[in-house]
């Protein structure tokens, strides 16, 4: 089992699909000298583009063996237990789907779909290994760092994640720093085809099947005079998110929703009900550089909270939508990420994904996240 991912990405350093930093994030120059001594960097420098970015072929490699080592094995196990049961089980009368039962609906409120159920188990002895809870879980960025005390079963599990459900007050934020981030099949100038579209589905489920109150903002951060400029992203969403959370003190759930860049011959996709759904991957930054250690310049008050929620939500993922998931990235800057305890960054699929199979993949997701939100994960 891979104990480490340790991935060196020449030339996207500031600008490739996992340096995501604005451009005050940005501006650590000991890497950039330390880069400039390859002969590469100069030419790959040149050939960085924001839209889209491009995963290199190495890291996806990596990341679908860090996913799919572990599960495959155990999910054999998994489905030939299922088979053993199967007779048994279909002689049992089928209840009714809950969102249209009658009885299950009083006044206003929602009747959430049937929880999950584990496909796979992950007992807690084996997550407290740590070679294979960051074999099986994290990608670790060349440009950060983690040991045993950032990673650890007990500060990830333990962690209280939970939100006690209050619909008459927004409780969940939705917003894209990236918000032209589109898709293969994505119409150009058309909003509902873009990230932001599958930001309006997501919003739509967790209100309507979960009961939760969501604000989503669609703003723009990531043009500038009419062009895409991602340098300052980050500075502008972070205004605009300070000001609505000012605004609505009682949101506890942040979640920047972003496609990825992958090479145009991958597709991150599975099949989850019987749909072909995109795959998607939990990104975190833990303001921590390889070379020179914190980075001041990016506190972050909720580094260890953020990596919890990202966890238990990956936990849960891999638990019951295996292949799912692609992990957690991890890099060193801080994506904003200090905004709230419970504020992801979430890449679901990417450019070469129809816009179906990404709004296929926000319904386990907003189920999941619903579970770990309720407490669900241990």
């Amino acid at each position: 089992m891979i104990g480490m991912l340790i991935i060196y990405i020449p030339g996207f350093y500031p600008r490739g699909s996992y340096f995501r930093g604005s451009a005050r994030e940005q501006k650590s120059g000991t890497v950039d000298k330390l880069f400039h001594q390859f002969p590469i960097y100069g030419y790959m420098k040149d050939q960085a583009l924001y839209s889209p970015t491009i995963e290199d072929e190495y890291t996806y490699d990596k990341i679908i063996e860090a996913n799919a080592r572990y599960l495959e094995e155990q999910v054999e196990g998994e489905n030939q237990l299922a088979q053993k049961n199967e007779p048994e089980q279909e002689k049992q009368p089928e209840d009714p789907p809950r969102e249209t039962d009658p009885a299950a609906v009083s006044g206003n409120e929602k009747s959430a779909p049937a929880a999950a159920e584990p496909q796979v188990e992950i007992t807690r002895e084996q997550l407290e290994d740590y070679a294979f809870l960051l074999g099986n879980f994290f990608i670790v960025d060349s440009t950060t760092a983690v040991d045993e005390t950032r990673i650890n079963a007990p500060g990830l599990l333990d962690r209280d994640m939970t939100l006690e459900k209050d619909p008459a007050v927004p409780q969940i934020l939705i917003y894209h720093t990236h918000s032209q981030e589109g898709f293969a099949d994505s119409r150009e100038g058309v909003q509902e085809d873009t990230v932001v579209g599958v930001g309006d589905y997501l919003t739509g489920l967790l209100q309507d099947q979960y009961g939760y109150n969501v604000i989503h903002d669609t703003g723009t951060y990531d043009v500038v005079d009419g062009q895409i400029d991602r340098n300052s992203a980050y500075d502008h969403a972070m205004v605009a998110v300070e000001q609505i959370l000012a605004e609505n003190p009682t949101v506890e759930v942040v979640i920047d929703l972003h496609r990825d860049g992958v090479a145009e011959d991958r597709r991150l996709v599975t099949e989850v009900g019987g749909k072909p759904t995109a795959r998607f991957m939990f990104f975190n930054g833990l303001s921590y550089s390889a070379l020179n250690g914190d980075v001041t310049y990016l506190p972050n008050p909720y580094i260890q909270e953020n990596l919890a929620f990202s966890f238990q939500l990956d936990l849960q993922a891999a638990r019951c939508y295996p292949g799912l998931s692609r992990n957690i990235y991890l890099s060193s800057l801080r994506y904003n990420l200090h905004l709230r305890p419970r504020a992801i960054l979430l890449e679901a699929g990417a450019q070469t994904n129809t816009i179906q199979e990404v709004k296929n993949a926000m319904e386990p997701f907003a189920q999941i996240l619903d579970q770990v939100l309720q407490g669900a994960v241990g």
